[in-house]
């Protein structure tokens, strides 16, 4: 890139809290959002039952609207609300509140499900009440790229506008092309991150389908993990060219080094090595972090809790990172905040930079003791560990084997 991309604003909302500090403390303090919900499915579905989720709860609605001055709860789906909520405070956070962004400034942001709290109420109405007529705005609800409309008609933004949707790394895909885009000279600033919300009956159901949902934890790298927690929420960051932000005086948090990105081409499920081990070498390149000693890199894992994704995520860190992994420290804080999805690769960065800036790495949550198959890795366990380090990889894998891994420097 001929000039470095800075990150400005930070923004988040999840099961832990309604900012990006309320979600901090929570994951610094060994915090989690998951915990047992009644998913009541109403009178035309099964009988309720009770699932580990991590559920956005808490009146945030209202304080998104009380932000923005008027009502949009009839106006957008959770999943578009979740990301205008993060992108609000992401922008005040940079210091670009109060005037159009205009052409010069892109939003790019990922979602893996589209509005599916919109859909089942849609689907009940028509095939559970026997209505022949569907709410009006349900379609532009449903759309996966309504988060990004969202956004951009909020903040004035009239330049490149759209969504990425590659299940668990959409929100990485996000960052990756926001970049390309101030990289190419195309924008200045661009909004990026990912939203879902899937905390619903059908929802939640549906991923329990596959068998990979835990009845108790979702516990990281751990021996006895048995799946992973769904989770609402999303994450915004903007990035922007180092000279737009130095020439108005923005706060700089950390520059974006670029990223990997690969696909595996092969098990719609099962995810492979060679695609994860290739996304994190693609990303250790711009910032030489193949060459440093132990302990100089901060890996925020994409940590499912699932047997399959723990173990081959292992051995891909250790791959890449030789004898170094031993001491490389590895968080995994889907443990507190679920698995997000679209969402996943923004929130983890959003939590791993506050780790950088603070110095703290954030604990696993969950473990109940050591894995064979996650061996020879340094796991941050029982709680924040003080850490002086400069360098962060975010790693997120999705279904389809696509595979990011973003690199930052603080």
């Amino acid at each position: 890139m001929p000039e470095s991309i800075v990150v400005t604003g930070l923004g988040a909302i999840s099961s832990l809290g309604m900012d990006v500090a309320e979600n901090w403390a929570s994951a610094r303090a060994g915090v989690t959002g998951i915990k047992p919900h009644l998913l009541d499915p109403g009178p035309h579905g099964p009988p309720p039952v009770t699932r580990v989720a991590a559920i956005m709860q808490g009146d945030w609605l209202a304080a998104l609207e009380a932000a923005l001055g008027r009502r949009i709860g009839q106006t957008f789906d959770p999943f578009a609300a979740f990301a205008l909520k993060a992108s609000h405070e992401a922008l005040g956070h940079a210091g670009l509140l109060g005037q159009p962004l205009g052409s010069r400034a892109a939003v790019v942001m990922g979602n893996g499900i589209g509005g599916l709290t919109t859909l089942e109420k849609a689907y009940e109405r028509f095939f559970g009440l026997k209505a022949t007529k569907i709410h009006p705005m349900t379609v532009p609800r449903v759309m996966v790229s309504a988060l990004v409309s969202a956004v951009a008609m909020e903040f004035g933004v009239t330049g490149p506008v759209f969504a990425t949707s590659s299940a668990c790394a959409s929100a990485g895909h996000a960052i990756i092309q926001g970049a390309g885009l101030i990289a190419t000279g195309m924008v200045d600033v661009a909004v990026v991150g990912g939203s879902e919300c899937i905390g619903s009956p059908g929802g939640i159901r549906s991923w329990e389908g596959l068998q990979a949902m835990s009845d108790t934890m979702l516990r990281p790298f751990s021996a006895g993990r048995d799946g992973m927690a769904i989770g609402d929420g999303a994450a915004a960051l903007v990035i922007e060219r180092r000279s737009h932000a130095e020439a108005r005086g923005a706060p700089i948090l950390a520059e974006f080094l670029g990223g990997g990105m690969t696909s595996d081409a092969g098990h719609l499920t099962q995810p492979g090595l060679e695609g994860v081990v290739g996304a994190m070498r693609q990303a250790c390149a711009p910032g030489g972090f193949l060459e440093p000693g132990a302990g100089q890199v901060l890996i925020s894992a994409h940590g499912t809790g699932t047997p399959l994704n723990d173990k081959n995520e292992a051995e891909a860190i250790r791959a890449v990172f030789g004898d170094a992994a031993a001491s490389t420290p590895v968080i995994a804080t889907k443990s507190a905040h679920g698995h997000t999805l679209g969402a996943t690769a923004a929130l983890q960065a959003v939590l791993a930079l506050k780790a950088l800036e603070t110095g703290y790495a954030p604990p696993i949550l969950g473990y109940l003791g050591p894995d064979e198959d996650c061996a020879g890795l340094d796991l941050v366990l029982g709680e924040a560990r003080p850490i002086s380090i400069r360098n962060l990889l975010v790693n997120a894998f999705a279904f389809g084997g696509l595979n990011v891994c973003l690199a930052f420097r603080r």
